[in-house]
């Protein structure tokens, strides 16, 4: 009797394990589908430090993917390297409704080289995985342990990581000895931590719920002033048999100090080669130019990452006999040949990147934000910058990679934040002159000379100095803003400055530049510098506008017209001056000749939510004035 009442009760509770049904769609939040292409329906993360050589990273998280657009975040990747060790991988795929349809076993795991294309070795891999399943909407659920043999940086936790995601739960536990002094940062976070102690151990835990999607406005300010993030940060450390403390940008700069111990002796023949490069030289900041040439002309970048390889360079000696190294190593070594020839300078750390967010540092809390070094060579009156990695950059020329951002300069007394050079709208200038001739037809023959100064420069340096002549030429008769046109010629000079610049020179026809209807000939005198930005102000928009990148453009165009046209009409000229930045354009015609000038100024600034209306118009403004016409009519008789 009571093998027959035991045994459909386990069968039941079998078939009711097997059936479990798990995120059904109908159970999203209508709230959260609004925008969303992928919503976290759960994010469980625990980070425990056992000790200053072991902690421990353990993520549970699940997606519910809603289309095609979210369909990449379903993809799984976790990596790891000599001080990382992924311990235990665990996944599931879910329909609509909720039923498990797949689980992920160790076979289904892929493992990869992580080496990239500019790293001679390093020891990062990847554990990747993929569902390859599209009838949404589906979720994926999984499940990753990695254990890190080190205590120098803790993983952060931003729940909504990018646009379009809504957050349905997410929280992250942090545990440690209660004697553990663990500093972090939030933002947009309510409250504080929920704190538990148990057996000598502390943990904190934030959570979050119901967070709809964003996406980032224009001129949106940086990420984690619109979501909420928390950033962790350890006091003392220990990596691979080093140890520190973070406590402040002082202790975490003499840290660095003592990776850099004893790693700036050069050979004998390295040194004299110094004396000899900068003999006959009197000014230092000559002989800083004379040594980063001659460290571009014998070195050459390339990434080595192995461990602590990542923070500690090669020594001098190492770079003086391979001719190459990481940006470790080749600022070190620039520090080494300035020490010889008697010069000061500092090798910085630096987070590298374009846009707000790469130049964010978070000040108040010390720790490794930082993913590049460079070299800062101090004057009594100004400084100078060396992107060692480069064997083209000017010397002193800190561009969009590295410019306008906070460094931590690695001094004898230990780490002192410094500023990199700011490039102010005067600076990132581009001039352009064009003279150009329409025929009867409407096609458009023009000799374009235009100079580009600073972070303007940037973009076409990098590539005249890595594209063939080909292929410099096919990018350039794919990427102008004119409907049909050829490139028959080009040039470019460059010269090498603190205030770099390029000089191009282009020859163009444009096939059916003006429009011939009948008697009248309609033309757009601005030829190529036309304003791209007009936007809708957005309804209940609360974040500040935030215009990173001055720049001024001035354009001068002379276009000679078939003879025998009257002008008809024209847009009056423009002149707008506002806190955001300057505009003015005008246009006349003297005799068979259209003569167009146009200057656009914009400034770097931050502006609260209320200017949007302005902000619009200005834009607005500007892109109607861009795309104005000049009506001629032909003569009669």
């Amino acid at each position: 009797m009571k093998r027959l009442i035991l045994l459909p009760f386990i069968l039941v509770a079998f078939l009711e394990g097997f059936t479990q049904v798990k995120y059904p769609f109908s159970a999203i939040p209508a709230s959260l589908l609004k925008g969303a292409d992928v919503v976290k329906r759960m994010e469980d993360i625990r980070f425990e430090v056992r000790s200053l050589q072991d902690a421990v990273y353990t993520r549970k998280f699940a997606l519910t993917i809603l289309n095609e657009a979210g369909q990449g975040y379903a993809d799984f990747a976790v990596g790891y390297d000599k001080l990382h060790k992924v311990a235990n991988i665990e996944g599931a795929l879910y329909d609509a409704a909720g039923n498990q349809l797949k689980k992920v076993k160790g076979k289904d795991i892929s493992d990869f080289s992580a080496t990239s294309d500019i790293s001679l070795y390093d020891d990062n891999r990847v554990k990747t995985h993929d569902f390859s399943y599209k009838v949404f909407p589906y979720t994926v659920e999984y499940e990753v342990q990695v254990e890190y043999n080190h205590t120098f940086y803790f993983p952060d936790w931003l729940p909504q990581s990018f646009e379009n995601l809504a957050v349905e739960q997410s929280a992250y536990t942090f545990v440690s000895a209660d004697t553990y002094a663990l500093r972090y940062k939030t933002f947009n976070y309510k409250g504080e931590p929920v704190i538990a102690t148990d057996k000598g151990k502390k943990g904190l835990r934030w959570e979050v719920k119901n967070i709809p999607a964003i996406t980032k406005p224009f001129a949106s300010p940086r990420w984690n002033e619109l979501t909420t993030s928390v950033f962790f940060a350890p006091s003392d450390f220990e990596i691979e048999g080093y140890k520190g403390n973070a406590g402040s940008w002082l202790e975490l700069g003499k840290f660095m100090l003592a990776l850099n111990n004893g790693r700036d002796k050069l050979p004998d023949a390295i040194v004299q080669k110094v004396a000899s490069v900068t003999s006959g030289i009197s000014d230092p900041k000559e002989k800083v130019r004379k040594l980063y040439q001659y460290l571009q002309q014998n070195t050459r970048y390339i990434s080595i990452q192995l461990g602590i390889g990542g923070f500690q360079p090669f020594e001098a000696s190492y770079v003086a006999q391979k001719g190459y190294g990481d940006c470790k190593a080749l600022s070190n070594y620039m520090y080494s040949l300035l020490k010889a020839a008697g010069i000061k300078s500092y090798p910085a750390l630096i987070s590298a990147g374009k846009g707000l967010d790469a130049k964010y540092l978070i000040e108040d809390l010390p720790s490794t934000q930082f993913n590049h070094m460079v070299l800062f060579v101090p004057f009594a009156k100004d400084t100078m910058w060396l992107e060692c990695t480069s064997q083209e950059e000017s010397a002193g020329y800190s561009g969009s990679f590295t410019g306008n951002r906070k460094a931590l300069a690695i001094t004898e007394e230990g780490g002192k934040l410094v500023n990199t050079p700011k490039y102010t709208a005067a600076d990132n200038l581009q001039a352009r002159s064009i003279k150009g001739r329409i025929d009867e037809a409407g096609n458009l023959d023009m000799t374009v000379i235009t100079k580009y100064a600073a972070l303007q420069q940037d973009y076409l340096s990098g590539m005249i100095n890595a594209l063939s002549k080909d292929k410099v030429k096919k990018m350039l008769n794919e990427e102008l803003d004119l409907s049909s046109y050829d490139i028959s010629d080009f040039a470019y000079t460059s010269k090498k400055d603190r205030l770099p610049e390029v000089d191009e020179s282009l020859k163009i026809a444009v096939a059916n530049y003006a429009t011939v209807s009948g008697r009248r000939l309609f033309i757009v005198p601005n030829v190529m510098t036309r304003s791209g930005q007009r936007f809708t102000v957005v309804e209940g928009r609360t974040a500040d506008y935030v215009f990173d990148y001055p720049y001024r453009d001035m354009d001068s165009i002379e276009i000679l017209i078939p003879a025998g046209y009257n002008l008809e009409a024209v847009q009056p000229d423009v002149a707008l001056k506002t806190k955001f930045g300057s505009y003015s354009s005008k246009v006349k015609l003297e005799g068979d000749k259209i003569i167009y000038y146009r200057s656009i100024e914009q400034w770097s600034g931050r502006y609260p939510a209320t200017d949007g209306t302005a902000i619009a118009d200005f834009y607005s403004t500007i892109y109607k004035a861009d795309r104005s016409r000049v009506v001629l009519v032909k003569k009669e008789g």
